[in-house]
């Protein structure tokens, strides 16, 4: 049964305030994308015929956890004797009275234009943290239908225009960081004239405590600093323009296991201990990750198994991955270890297709070309990966700035280089390159 909080309550309270542009932002599992749905369906059934919008970045992401999971949860617990069915033709929900809820995402161009070829009284942008403010103010165009609340057949006051956006805070460079917060345009800088038009309103998983899974805080508090900032406190972390691996980037590319396309090459990539002495477990963790080359010639991360431990351990792993994957390569770098590093694979498994990488470039200088293909989509994660996206978050053009050596992100990086090699490697590093593996690519 829904137990709505004190602070949820606050939240509904700002919701039927005068703004029209409203923002949640807070922890994970606050309970901010149930609430705005409950706003939404609480607005189609009293304004018969009004047109709403769900947007999410990616159409698919839109469809699962909005109209498979939110939206019948909420209609369950709030509106359980209320007819609705959702269209799988065209993607919107059908309420009795003729209201509609349509599901879009913005990296669908065509349907895009289909979903906001029409007005609505509400558009709620979902995961807003992932959407560009240029599509955002494509969107807010379309929040113009003109229609009537009614009470016992009689029409009455004008149903009032609403936005919604909600987010795990990303930074604050961020336009909504800017637009809520600061309450200046994004892109001019100067403060909005309409300021009372805006609203934001933060909430925490521990302010949703009722509704949670027992224990789920405590998984929470289990996460990094960093992403307790974000997850737990919901606070907007201080804008880095140096890092080379916005969490933004990440956020907006990011992929579900079951949305990622068929795969033509994949790779996996072994980062050794920093020591000369691989037999010492005590040493940093092995970084090994496993990434592929997509049909539609986008890279995916599909697998991070770093482990910390000795030669014949983490050897094990990595091609325990190779054969889970069939894999087409195994590449590492030997600048430490030299030939044992190759010499514990084969071990493990003979059949395994080694490639060593010599890294003459510093960390960053061979990273700023991953991260370049990371900002424009060809490099995508297939799920979320903590610890490796810690690691890059320290990725900065000032040099590397975590605790310790970033092994998973180093083979992060080797990774794609090896999928990409034509588009990271110079003429001049000859030891990167595909030696045509198969035939299919070289540099």
């Amino acid at each position: 049964m829904l137990q709505l909080t004190e602070r949820q309550h606050q939240f509904n309270a700002l919701l039927a305030g005068p703004a029209t542009h409203i923002l949640g932002y807070g922890g994970s599992r606050s309970g901010k994308t149930f609430l705005f749905c409950r706003a939404i369906a609480t607005r189609a059934i009293k304004a018969p015929a009004s047109r709403h919008a769900v947007m999410r970045f990616r159409f698919n992401a839109c469809k699962q956890t909005i109209g498979y999971d939110t939206w019948p949860k909420m209609m369950s617990l709030c509106y359980p004797g209320v007819r609705w069915e959702l269209n799988k033709s065209d993607w919107f929900i059908q309420i009795w009275n003729g209201s509609e809820v349509w599901l879009g995402g913005l990296d669908d161009k065509e349907r895009t234009e289909k979903v906001l070829g029409f007005e609505f009284a509400t558009i709620f942008l979902n995961e807003c943290s992932q959407i560009p403010w240029e599509s955002r103010s494509i969107a807010v165009t379309r929040l113009a239908q003109n229609v009537n609340t009614v009470i016992d057949n009689a029409p009455m006051a004008p149903l009032k225009l609403r936005m919604y956006y909600d987010e795990n805070p990303p930074d604050k460079g961020h336009w909504s960081y800017r637009l809520f917060i600061q309450n200046v345009d994004p892109e001019t800088r100067a403060q909005v004239s309409n300021i009372d038009d805006y609203a934001s309103f933060q909430m925490n998983p521990a302010d949703n405590e009722a509704n949670l899974p027992a224990n789920y805080l405590d998984t929470l508090r289990g996460l990094s600093q960093r992403l307790q900032k974000r997850f737990v406190r919901g606070e907007f972390r201080d804008e880095n323009p140096n890092a080379l691996f916005p969490q933004e980037w990440l956020d907006k590319w990011r992929v579900e296991s079951g949305a990622r396309p068929q795969l033509v090459r994949v790779v996996v990539a072994v980062d050794p201990s920093g020591s000369g002495d691989v037999d010492n477990a005590d040493n940093d963790a092995i970084g090994i990750v496993v990434a592929g080359l997509g049909t539609d010639g986008n890279g995916y991360l599909l697998e991070d198994v770093t482990v910390k431990a000795g030669p014949a351990t983490w050897a094990s792993v990595a091609c325990s991955a190779y054969e889970r994957h069939k894999a087409d390569v195994l590449v590492a770098e030997v600048n430490y270890g030299g030939a044992m590093v190759k010499a514990v694979i084969k071990a493990k498994n003979p059949r395994v297709h080694f490639k060593e990488i010599h890294s003459s470039r510093g960390k960053i200088v061979r990273a700023e070309p991953i991260a370049s293909l990371c900002e424009d989509g060809k490099i995508r994660l297939v799920g979320q990966f903590n610890d490796l996206e810690d690691e890059l978050a320290g990725f900065t053009t000032g040099g590397y700035t975590g605790e310790r050596s970033p092994n998973r992100g180093d083979a992060f990086v080797f990774a794609f280089a090896e999928l990409f090699p034509g588009m990271v490697t110079p003429k001049s590093e000859p030891e990167l390159q595909v030696v045509n593996a198969g035939g299919w690519m070289s540099a």
